[in-house]
């Protein structure tokens, strides 16, 4: 009972299959987003980088839908997401589109609910066409895409590791068939060699299903392995965009470079850091 891929080609391939443009969002005196503008290619992956209060999560909360937007649009496959949801379901048809796998996992999972009750509870909305016996031969291949057995199936979040929490949420996420999914430092909460396990696993499932990736994060490492493009946020503005690659080995901003030259290694200095930073403000 494989998922079905996100068609290739027509009028979508062309324009890209999400479209963000001149999005704004602002809190009181504060814009936290201005006039924010990227394509997400279909099957593609995007990075939005930036330190903490860069706007970021504002951005990708907008995209989702937690969010209103002040101004600007938001479109997937051409259709506007921008404005309010006029019933449940153009509200269920949205979540179907586009799917969010939050930093905490266990903070995102009902802690009551075993992870095959979770994941049911979302095929339920979202596929009732299948029938009970349809929907317990999806979990149990949710389950196992993310790498993951009967034994987690049965298992509330507290009985599992932070990997393996993260892996019932992206499985839950998959399970609404999203075009879009939209990874908020999803791996930042976890050991290196487990952000290992879930880029790699995060890799494959975008390889064989075509789902389209927008990775929040600061960690530039991990947007180097996962992304194909990348937009550098500095107070809620774009500052620098384009291919991964190219941004982070010859980057034009100074923000950016400095962002770049806040990784720890060989010959760091954080008293220079700190002056390029006064050297900004």
């Amino acid at each position: 009972m494989s998922k079905p891929k996100t068609p290739q080609g027509g009028p979508e391939a062309a324009a890209g299959l999400l479209e963000v443009r001149g999005l704004c969002r602002t809190f009181g005196d504060h814009k936290a987003v201005d006039d924010v503008s990227f394509t997400l290619p279909p099957g593609g992956s995007v990075g939005i980088v930036g330190e903490s209060g860069s706007g970021k999560t504002t951005t990708a909360r907008m995209i989702v839908g937690l969010e209103r937007p002040d101004g600007g649009s938001i479109t997937v496959g051409g259709r506007e997401r921008a404005s309010r949801p006029r019933n449940r379901a153009e509200r269920l048809a949205r979540a179907r589109e586009v799917q969010m796998v939050f930093q905490d996992p266990y903070l995102s999972l009902d802690p009551r609910i075993a992870v095959r009750d979770c994941l049911d509870e979302v095929l339920r909305l979202h596929a009732p066409e299948l029938g009970k016996p349809g929907r317990e031969a999806r979990v149990a291949e949710l389950l196992d895409q993310v790498g993951l057995g009967a034994r987690e199936a049965g298992a509330l979040p507290k009985r599992l590791s932070g990997g393996q929490r993260q892996r019932v949420a992206i499985a839950r996420a998959l399970a609404a068939n999203p075009r879009v999914m939209i990874l908020d430092e999803a791996v930042a909460a976890l050991d290196v060699s487990i952000q290992a396990q879930i880029l790699e696993l995060l890799a494959t499932i975008r390889r064989e299903e075509g789902i389209g990736y927008l990775f929040v994060s600061h960690d530039l490492a991990v947007v180097k392995h996962i992304t194909d493009d990348v937009v550098v946020l500095r107070n809620g503005k774009i500052v620098e965009s384009g291919r991964t690659a190219d941004v982070l080995s010859a980057p034009q901003h100074a923000y950016t470079r400095l962002l770049i030259d806040s990784v720890p290694g060989p010959g760091w200095d954080p008293e220079r850091i700190a002056e390029s930073r006064r050297a900004l403000a």
